[in-house]
């Protein structure tokens, strides 16, 4: 529970969105918080809860944060998190329909604009959203149905409706416009409920023009009257139309053995989540070349601070996302905002450690997280001088005081898997004798067989620390009771970590095997 109370110790007094894990990394339950402090420790300090809270409360193990600006963003982002991951305490929210509807441009002939509430509903059509009011909803419906004159029913009726003598709609269904002006006008919709109104208002004063130039004056007055429509509302405010395209926010922090990068991805003005990367030996610069190499590059990228070759960088950006892309570093305002937000999650984070030995720990369901890891790795030339590293890593860091090299003993011939279990019997039956604490994750180098010889030794020895083998040929993880090795993603932060120590470890081994062979034909000379 250490790792647990240092968290809770640490909250902020903001709004956010709160993750509770269990023992084996498995998400519980996500919540949202006025003020996260107040509102996590009240699951630990109030006696009364209802059957179902104390059931979550006894399985809670971990826990993960993230602040928002406010209230609503911290509703959004949690409802985001909900529908993508189901966690089991969040029952109420995933099997019902969901809090937020969309609004949907239909791909019938004459499309219209409907709300939909379910996955099944939004996959085909251009949608829009989420809307956190179904007033702001229900406006911008009216509004793009009202302004554009697009049809509402959902089957053509055989005659023009009252909507058409009101001047409401422009009657598809009688041929009282064309199919091509009538896509055209839903084209303006997508506009509008973008948000791009300001080169939607262009685009119809160009319009406006040019029917009055041809003696047009009923299509101009039209467009005359759709442009004053659009700058009342405007002026209401009413309606919370979304930004036209959506922005990356970085922060980072430098410490004197890495880089530390969180980042909010903001979809259409909504943080839709965020991300966090532990480097070495890279500037943010770099960092943000390769992010993008495996991430869409949006319209707009929110900084501290200018970058080193930013110039070289946007063209780079520009050129394969094939649009303009801004850099934005604020002095004030809502995007200056977000990345104190950032920089006080940064804080928070720093306090409670590497955030990828969380994502390791989900990734291969650790019972607590790998503050400490120490891998195995046997080397040898042709089964002669045979010789076993041992590295150590804490906090995802090389621990080079807890290095170990081995000698082989009892092994003399070309058996890697016997070698393994010596090198593991003597490194804890060592550990167990000096009453010296053994470490949160063990890994060996190879596949199932040293997997299955370490696991052995662990079993006579009575310790239970999980232990996993990583096979360098396909960068698989097999670990103990599952048939098939896990298969982390290329850009995986937690496979990256582990490659680290692989190759640190193999470092280590070829190093001490190079030496004692040097040493070998020195004395045979």
């Amino acid at each position: 529970m250490s790792i647990l109370k240092e968290k809770l110790k640490n909250l902020p007094d903001q709004p956010g969105v709160y993750q509770f894990y269990d023992a084996r990394g498995g998400l519980l339950y996500i919540g949202k918080a006025k003020a996260l402090k107040k509102r996590v420790n009240s699951y630990f300090s109030k006696k009364d809860h209802d059957n179902k809270t104390s059931e979550l409360v006894k399985k809670i193990k971990d826990m993960e944060i993230t602040t928002t600006k406010n209230e609503l963003e911290a509703l959004l982002l949690e409802a985001s998190l909900i529908r993508k991951n189901q966690p089991p305490f969040n029952i109420d929210l995933k099997s019902g329909s969901g809090r937020y509807a969309y609004l949907k441009i239909t791909n019938e002939k004459f499309p219209r604009i409907i709300t939909v509430r379910k996955e099944n509903e939004k996959s085909d059509g251009k949608i829009f959203g989420p809307y956190a009011s179904g007033q702001t909803r229900r406006e911008a419906q009216y509004w793009a149905n009202a302004i554009l004159k697009l049809r509402t029913c959902k089957t053509l009726p055989k005659q023009a409706c009252l909507l058409y003598h009101i001047n409401l709609c422009s009657a598809p269904c009688v041929k009282k416009i064309s199919e091509t002006e009538y896509n055209e006008n839903v084209k303006k919709a997508e506009k509008f409920l973008k948000g791009d109104i300001s080169a939607l208002k262009e685009e119809m004063a160009l319009e406006m023009k040019e029917f009055a130039k041809s003696l047009k004056y009923e299509q101009a007055k039209l467009r005359r009257d759709q442009i004053l429509a659009i700058a009342r509302i405007e002026e209401r405010q009413n309606i919370d139309l979304p930004k036209g395209y959506d922005q990356d926010v970085f922060n980072f922090k430098i410490t004197k053995d890495e880089l530390i990068v969180q980042l909010f991805n903001i979809n259409k003005g909504l943080i839709s989540g965020k991300k966090e990367f532990n480097l070495k030996n890279t500037d943010i610069s770099e960092f943000v070349i390769r992010y993008y190499d495996h991430h869409e590059i949006p319209e707009e990228i929110v900084l501290p601070r200018k970058l080193k070759d930013q110039a070289i960088i946007k063209k780079y950006l520009e050129n394969r996302s094939s649009h303009k892309v801004k850099f934005t570093i604020p002095e004030k305002g809502s995007k200056k905002d977000l990345l104190k937000l950032l920089e006080q999650n940064l804080e928070i984070s720093a306090k409670v450690g590497n955030a990828v030995l969380y994502d390791l720990q989900q990734a291969l369901n650790l019972p607590r997280l790998p503050k400490t890891i120490e891998m195995f790795d046997i080397s040898h030339t042709g089964g002669t001088e045979i010789v076993a590293s041992l590295v150590s890593f804490s906090d995802g860091r090389p621990d080079k005081s807890n290095y170990r090299k081995f000698i082989m003993k009892t092994v003399k011939d070309n058996d890697d898997f016997a070698a393994m279990r010596e090198v593991v019997e003597r490194r804890y039956k060592f550990l167990i004798k000096e009453t010296k604490p053994l470490p949160d994750l063990i890994i060996v180098d190879g596949g199932r067989g040293q997997l299955s010889s370490a696991l052995s030794v662990l079993q006579e020895l009575g310790i239970t620390t999980p232990l996993i083998a990583l096979a360098k040929k396909e960068e698989e993880v097999y670990t103990v009771g599952r048939r098939f090795p896990v298969r982390l993603a290329k850009t995986n932060e937690s496979l990256k970590l582990l490659q680290r120590i692989r190759d640190e470890a193999h470092r280590f081994a070829i190093t001490f095997h190079r030496q004692r062979r040097s040493k070998k034909l020195l004395l045979n000379k």
